[in-house]
């Protein structure tokens, strides 16, 4: 037999939790850590699995679940056993995390444990660092999140909380090797869900799914995750309890029903209610558009159908590597049509999809992005196709941004073409943000479904400032944005040109 349950195993470890823990906040205070079903499908399977040589089967154990669940006071437990009842001689255990502070939650806890077992507190001795078990030469630390200052570590036990919050993989990959001359260590990630796909735990994410569903093998690795699927109604009580295992014990329907309200008044807090409390991972840090309301707006955007009509354009040239994207915007009767235009390099289009996980390959068989030759896009298609819009429709000015743009410009302006530039700070980008999204949720923008738009609809978060400004953040946005900000920037030419679009010189600015 490849492994085998060892009952006893796991029952010594549940018995650590009932006889020398306690709970240290609010009404569970002070009464016997008794740990929970859920908790429970956690710790057996990771002490009670056996390798033949007697060993632990799993050496990594990652666990998602929203806040408020209990997680940090579980990994303290384990922090606690995994230094004086795992039977390793100098085992090292450590916390980690982002940064000290978050490192030190988890570490706290295990103190402020330690501090209310008269069992524990007679055998550890406590520091403001490190928790000592002297009779075995074992220690618990916390760490700072300085990857180049560990490498001299030989981990026993690894806590790493948070991981959506690691900016690179340095630490976890620093950590994860410093356990190699160990029998039998442990490595245990908990997170809520993130919102960046290009991150350490967005890896460890897609690798714990799947081996969930059969897709890979890996016998070490324990994956633990508590989330509302994609397509769950993130408004349903039923979803909340799914996402939530410790829903009745260390949250209540009540709290999440108020978290959920809010999210549903403001939508810049849906993002962070799914992401916090249903573990869903969004596209986004804090989302902008809503966009059961962006589907609404879906309106039919025929380019036949609007030939001889005025319209106002954006020009976002982004990188020369990225994607250039051209916007026109057609204000008729109070509603706005968009029509994008999209150019991006053609060598490595191939690699770039498969590490933005973005279909570009697909998207430019279909025609709703241009790709130009070579490894940087060629501006010359952009101008070419600039001069055959102008026949077809009336295109009244076309607002760009200065950075890079001086030869485009120059050549437009040789053409005739009424080119404004535009930056892009607060005051100039706030007014037409505001309107973009009061047209998104009156319904009166149509993007007929454009599935480009869509994605950088999703992707768009914005900045403010203490006035109450916004405008779209490129830097905090997970992938492009670049089709937004040059509709934002189009409109703002019909809002100057009196379209019929501005309320905000009638009534004053209405902060969503």
């Amino acid at each position: 037999m490849k492994y085998h349950f060892d009952a006893k195993a796991a029952a010594k470890t549940e018995r650590f939790f009932e006889l020398y823990l306690t709970h240290i906040k609010g009404e569970w205070s002070g009464r016997p850590f008794v740990l929970e079903p859920w908790q429970k499908e956690i710790v057996h399977p990771l002490f009670g699995w056996k390798r033949p040589d007697g060993t632990r089967r799993y050496r990594t154990c990652y666990i998602e679940i929203p806040r408020k669940n209990g997680k940090s006071s579980l990994c303290a437990g384990l922090a606690l056993y995994l230094l004086m009842a795992d039977r390793e001689p100098s085992a090292e255990v450590y916390s980690a995390a982002a940064d000290r502070e978050q490192a030190s939650i988890i570490f706290d806890i295990a103190k402020n444990m330690v501090a209310l077992s008269p069992e524990l507190s007679v055998r550890l001795k406590m520091f403001r660092k490190v928790i000592a078990y002297d009779k075995a030469l074992s220690s618990y630390k916390t760490l700072s999140a300085d990857a180049y200052t560990k490498h001299g570590l030989n981990a026993h036990g690894i806590i790493f909380d948070e991981l959506h919050a690691q900016p690179n993989r340095e630490l976890w990959d620093v950590l994860a090797t410093s356990t190699g001359a160990r029998t039998q260590p442990l490595t245990v990630a908990i997170t809520t869900a993130g919102f960046d796909r290009n991150s350490i735990c967005w890896e460890m994410h897609e690798y714990a799914r799947r081996i969930k569903e059969g897709v890979i093998e890996d016998d070490s690795f324990l994956p633990v995750i508590y989330a509302a699927d994609e397509q769950d109604d993130w408004r349903s009580p039923a979803v909340w309890r799914k996402a939530n295992p410790n829903l009745g014990v260390s949250i209540s329907e009540d709290y999440l029903k108020r978290e959920c309200d809010k999210a549903g008044n403001i939508p810049a807090y849906e993002n962070t209610f799914r992401r916090l409390y249903l573990n869903q991972w969004t596209q986004q840090e804090s989302r902008w558009i809503p966009m059961s309301a962006w589907e609404l707006c879906g309106g039919a955007v025929i380019a036949d159908m609007l030939k001889g009509k005025p319209c106002y354009a954006g020009l976002d040239l982004s990188s020369t590597t990225d994607i250039t994207a051209l916007v026109l915007a057609f204000p008729i009767d109070g509603a706005v049509k968009l029509l994008p235009f999209f150019w991006i390099p053609a060598d490595n289009l191939h690699e770039r999809s498969n590490h933005d996980h973005v279909p570009y390959e697909l998207w430019v068989k279909q025609g709703l992005i241009n790709a130009t030759a070579g490894n940087v896009i060629d501006y010359g298609f952009i101008v070419a196709k600039i001069t055959e819009l102008r026949k077809q429709y009336v295109l009244k000015e076309i607002a760009f941004d200065r950075w890079g743009a001086a030869k485009i410009v120059q050549e437009l302006e040789e053409l005739g073409v009424t080119v404004v530039p535009f930056g892009q700070g607060f005051a100039s980008m706030s007014g037409p943000s505001k309107e973009l999204l009061r047209l998104v949720l009156a319904g009166k923008l149509h993007h007929g479904g454009n599935p480009v738009m869509r994605w950088m609809a999703d992707n768009a978060v914005v900045k403010s400032d203490p006035s109450g400004n916004i405008k779209p953040d490129k830097s905090k946005s997970t992938n492009r944005i670049d089709g937004i900000v040059a509709a934002v920037m189009a409109l703002d030419r019909a809002m100057r040109h009196g379209a019929g679009l501005s309320v905000y010189e009638n009534r004053g600015v209405v902060i969503l």
